[in-house]
């Protein structure tokens, strides 16, 4: 249950007739009960289906779908600009799809106007809520497990100083920034400390961004800056960007490292080493349940949609993987104790990003 998204913004299509190029169909129409195929298909944000991120979380949503109801039929089409998600959606529209996914936060505007030019249509949505009834709004509240990840940063930094910095300042990526810091400042109050966070202010919700979620020399510009100012824990919120900080943390040798977001860093990157943990979206699970319930036959409500929580696992931290023998058990009983009292309500984690119901 850990695997989850970040996200970009994007684009594959070109194609006449307003659908892209021919989708790619995953499906091999295999099994079944002989009766009509239910189809499901996806647009891509722009980091396209191997983002190693929230894209590649959906499509897996889409493919474990399709393992436990083999009738379901899966296809997707990669965005390549934000251009053509209008292009996309409607082309899966005209296209008769029976659950069309958009996925990411910067494809609400053309989703909320393709469902609202086609109401019978059942569309969902990663990482966003047009508030429109015939979407499925999938949400995660991701500032709990980043407020754990920010606790456990502020306790593993040697140089009382961490970093964050962001893809793009949009809601799914500051929610992350925003628990982050929270959880830094959490434990210099219960350890009289004086942690650091550079990169982001959450009062001023002010701070450090690519401004974009591919390119990863843009993300090692941006992350080497915080290591010279002293970071030696960097968390960045910028997709496939993120992964030149990761593989600039890999090679040096230990002077830094990293938390990852969404999909699990030591399953998705080549750079576990230098990952102490990740703040999960459990997108693949949500994306599953709504495919095969609406395959099923049941409505899904745009309200409330759903929201993940640690309560409900929708979002989590990663194992430490290379990182278990170099967390003190103290430390790690501390992070897994904050879980339970967020999830008891016992502590609240609060940002301008959350989603709401």
């Amino acid at each position: 249950m850990r695997i989850a998204s970040a996200f970009v913004a994007g684009g594959l299509v070109l194609g006449a007739a307003a659908c892209g190029e021919a989708p790619d169909d995953s499906n091999d129409n295999a099994g079944g009960n002989g009766g009509k195929k239910y189809s499901a298909c996806m647009v891509t944000d722009v980091g396209g289906i191997d983002d190693k991120s929230f894209n590649t979380s959906a499509w897996k949503g889409l493919q474990e779908a399709k393992k436990e109801n083999d009738n379901i039929e899966i296809k997707n089409v990669q965005s390549k600009a934000e251009a053509d998600y209008e292009v996309n959606l409607t082309g899966f529209v005209n296209q008769k799809c029976d659950f069309i996914l958009a996925v990411g936060g910067l494809m609400s505007d053309a989703t909320k106007k393709a469902a609202t030019a086609n109401p019978n249509q059942q569309f969902a949505i990663v990482d966003a809520n047009p508030g429109v009834g015939n979407i499925y709004p999938m949400q995660f509240d991701t500032a709990q497990a980043a407020f754990q990840a920010g606790y456990l940063a502020a306790g593993m930094s040697k140089s009382g100083k961490v970093g964050t910095y962001g893809g793009l300042p949009i809601p799914p990526v500051t929610i992350f920034m925003d628990g982050f810091a929270d959880g830094v400042a959490y434990y210099n109050k219960a350890k009289s400390k004086n942690v650091q966070v550079l990169g982001w202010d959450k009062a001023t919700q002010k701070g450090s961004f690519t401004n974009d979620f591919v390119k990863q020399d843009e993300g090692k510009k941006v992350s080497d800056a915080l290591v010279a100012q002293g970071a030696d824990i960097i968390m960045p919120v910028a997709g496939g960007a993120g992964l030149g900080t990761t593989a600039a943390a890999k090679a040096s040798g230990g002077k830094y490292s990293v938390v990852w977001v969404d999909v699990d860093g030591c399953e998705s990157t080549p750079d576990c080493s230098a990952i102490v943990t990740t703040v999960v979206k459990n997108i693949p699970e949500a994306v599953k349940e709504a495919v095969v319930k609406a395959a099923g036959g049941e409505k899904l409500q745009a309200q409330p949609g759903f929201v993940g929580t640690l309560a409900n696992t929708g979002v989590s931290i990663a194992p430490y993987h290379d990182f278990d023998s170099k967390v003190p058990a103290d430390l790690k009983a501390e992070v897994e104790k904050i879980k339970a009292d967020i999830a008891a309500g016992t502590i609240t984690v609060t940002s301008k990003a959350q989603p709401t119901k």
